[in-house]
């Protein structure tokens, strides 16, 4: 690395002269990183809050996980096209993406919970696909820590 010196000469930083910068650096590169996220986790509450009005938005949301939209349908009492069309409204706003996996599905970009939103509680009749999101939610947080 280099270092111009006033005198229009340049000079080699040493080792140490070179460790410090870089230090310096990933020091204010840490800094940048945590306001960037404070300024992003308020930015996505405040879209999640506008963009999921109803529990059935937030519940679609929520299952919104690599799942067909059929089985969210079938469990939030609406079509698989409805579930598809919030798909596509949300990718829009940058709350969904697109899933690695399958294709013409999509998947949450945010945790409801994660970001201080309560997820409503599920239809009674989804009691089976309640427990399977419960239990991933649960193996996603104990990877967490």
């Amino acid at each position: 690395m280099k270092h111009e010196e006033k005198s229009g000469t340049v000079r080699k930083l040493t080792e140490k002269e070179s460790a410090d910068k870089q230090d310096k650096i990933i020091e204010l590169l840490d800094e940048i990183l945590r306001w960037t996220r404070l300024q992003g986790v308020q930015n996505a509450r405040a879209v999640l809050t506008t963009a999921l009005k109803t529990d059935t938005d937030k519940i679609i949301y929520h299952l919104s996980d690599d799942r067909p939209s059929g089985e969210i349908a079938k469990v939030c009492g609406v079509t698989g096209m409805s579930v598809r069309r919030y798909w596509r409204r949300w990718f829009t706003l940058g709350i969904t993406q697109p899933s690695k996996k399958y294709k013409r599905r999509f998947e949450r970009s945010f945790s409801l919970a994660d970001l201080g939103i309560e997820v409503p509680a599920m239809p009674a009749a989804s009691a089976t696909i309640k427990e399977r999101a419960e239990q991933e939610d649960s193996e996603e947080a104990i990877v967490d820590e």
